[in-house]
């Protein structure tokens, strides 16, 4: 039990209170302890097996006595009797933009709205519009929503699906039955997004491997159990699929379920007009299958360079002559796009520092919210001045890791950033980010935006679109005239690496770089652990066929200043 799962069980029942008609009061206890575990630095689980529960403010009794049965049993009766005392589909509401527990409380009680279908009855009716605080605007935004929401349903985020599906390899790895085994379909593609996991292994003994599958600890639903395929739900929701094949035909049955269903239609295709047959058995000339050690082996007897599985989805990969050399961890040096405590960090600039320099990082960037994100703890000019002065402590201090000196300052609504020239000019990197009125339309949005990329401090424009998967879309911009304003101006685009955004979109990376655009990978870290977040956007960055050059990350700290100017 991680304190991310105590936090998340408390901030429900926040929820859930706050449906009940309790007193905010005690909701807010339970809201404020979330916010406190979220931000200890030791395990949960070692607090309350040490009896120390105590030391986190706000927990009493009560509290003491629900976590520590969560903790070691896995549920809480207190939990499953507040949730039961409304629809399972109630709480599907809350996957809709714009609705918190408070509207959804008036829905459920003035309009008995409690799931989706009911939402969207009282929407077509007008029920809804004749509600205090649901005009016009939000009406059309809470269909939009819905239809977003219907759109997403059954897909996972990648961070939570390859979590997943790293243990259930290293579960099969782990029979001695097992010859080989690795990720397949579209995680393996690196997609942002994605339904179910596909696992691919060889065997001699695949009876050995399916029952380890079928029997793993996580399972919930056993949905097949074959010789050859099992298919499994697990606790977490998500599906997955064991696929056992001969070593012979491994390589096949690999780059088979690897996808995508269009890249294998060409390469059949292709093969075909050699006068080959291929499938995920082998690939054939006549009768005789000619054998291949590896998916190298496929590409080269299809007369193509290998292609790395992150570029397989048919979109112009078959008509290169050499594949690019994508960009890997090891070509990563520096660490851009980081928080401190000096805003809504969870670690102190040194903890962040020797946590990227633990990692095999020469340099880190704190990059602190502007003033004006005052949720967040935004930097006021006086405050900027204090860690700078402490940044350049820390550079005297620390060996082998310098801190550079960036800001993540605010788009305001008309485009301007969030300090006057005199504070800007002090910063060795501004990340220029929308964080407010994402509701603009693309005229207004693109306009916005390109004003900043035309502000001369500006040199990377953050998560640029703001979207949140599977949660919120991001602003529509017209990206010719971003890209024309990046390309003017020499400003690079973020590819942000934490998994609730892997904004830009792979799609648009691949524009960016045809367009001659530089890319930064940032974690947005706010605690030392998300730093290793950074596999995720390098995973992008490939997906959209970035090369080590086209990557900021990849400069030394000397060489990434002065491509920034600052020395």
């Amino acid at each position: 039990m991680t304190n991310q799962d105590v936090a998340h069980l408390l901030e429900e029942i926040t929820v859930l209170l706050d449906l009940a008609g309790e007193s905010p009061f005690n909701s807010r206890a339970y809201s404020n302890v979330a916010r406190q575990i979220e931000q200890l630095d030791e395990d949960i689980a070692e607090l309350v097996e040490e009896g120390r529960l105590r030391e986190i403010k706000g927990v009493g009794d009560a509290l003491e006595e629900k976590i520590t049965e969560y903790v070691t049993t896995g549920a809480l009766a207190y939990h499953d009797e507040l949730r039961a005392k409304f629809p399972e589909t109630l709480f599907d509401l809350f996957e809709i933009s714009g609705l918190g527990a408070k509207r959804i409380k008036t829905l459920y009680t003035e309009l008995g709205v409690a799931s989706l279908r009911d939402l969207e009855k009282a929407c077509s009716d007008g029920s809804l519009g004749r509600l205090k605080g649901f005009g016009p605007k939000m009406v059309e935004k809470i269909l939009h929503g819905i239809a977003f929401s219907r759109e997403h349903q059954d897909l996972h985020r990648f961070d939570t699906a390859y979590a997943e599906a790293k243990r259930l390899k290293n579960l099969i790895a782990a029979e001695k039955a097992c010859k080989r085994v690795e990720i397949g379909g579209s995680l393996r593609r690196r997609k942002e997004v994605v339904k179910d996991i596909d696992i691919v292994a060889s065997s001699s003994n695949p009876k050995a491997l399916m029952e380890r599958f079928v029997g793993d600890e996580e399972v919930q639903e056993v949905r097949g159990h074959g010789e050859t395929k099992s298919s499994i739900v697990l606790r977490s929701g998500i599906a997955a699929d064991l696929r056992v094949v001969s070593d012979a035909q491994y390589p096949y049955a690999l780059m088979h379920f690897t996808g995508s269903k269009e890249h294998n239609v060409a390469l059949r295709q292709r093969a075909k007009d050699r006068g080959l047959k291929l499938n995920e058995y082998g690939l054939f000339k006549g009768e005789k299958n000619i054998r291949c050690a590896d998916e190298e082996a496929i590409y080269e007897k299809l007369e193509l360079p290998f292609i790395p599985a992150e570029m397989r989805e048919d979109m112009g990969e078959f008509e290169l002559e050499e594949a690019p050399r994508l960009v890997e961890m090891d070509d990563i040096v520096g660490m851009i796009h980081c928080h401190s405590t000096y805003s809504d960090g969870r670690a102190t600039i040194e903890e962040m520092a020797l946590g990227a320099k633990d990692l095999g990082y020469t340099y880190l960037t704190i990059t602190d919210h502007s003033q004006s994100a005052v949720y967040a703890g935004g930097l006021t000019p006086e405050r900027v001045l204090k860690q700078h002065k402490e940044i350049d402590a820390l550079n005297k201090k620390l060996k082998g890791i310098r801190v550079l000196k960036g800001i993540e300052s605010d788009i305001l609504s008309d485009g301007s950033l969030d300090y006057k020239e005199d504070v800007l000019k002090k910063f060795e990197l501004v990340i220029a980010s929308v964080h407010s009125k994402l509701d603009m339309t693309e005229a207004e949005a693109t306009k916005r935006v390109v004003r900043a990329v035309e502000n001369p401090y500006t040199k990377i424009l953050g998560h640029p679109t703001g979207r949140l998967l599977l949660t919120r879309e991001g602003f529509s911009l017209n990206w010719d005239k971003v890209f024309d304003a990046c390309a003017a101006n020499r400003v690079a685009i973020e590819i942000n690496a934490n998994c609730r955004r892997l904004d830009l979109d792979w799609r648009l990376i691949r524009r960016a770089k045809e367009r001659g655009l530089k890319l930064s990978i940032g974690p947005d870290a706010h605690r030392v652990e998300s730093l290793g977040d950074m596999e995720y956007g390098v995973g992008i960055a490939r997906k959209g066929w970035l090369e080590p050059e086209d990557v900021l990350n990849t400069l030394s700290a000397g060489k990434f200043l002065r491509w920034c100017g600052s020395s």
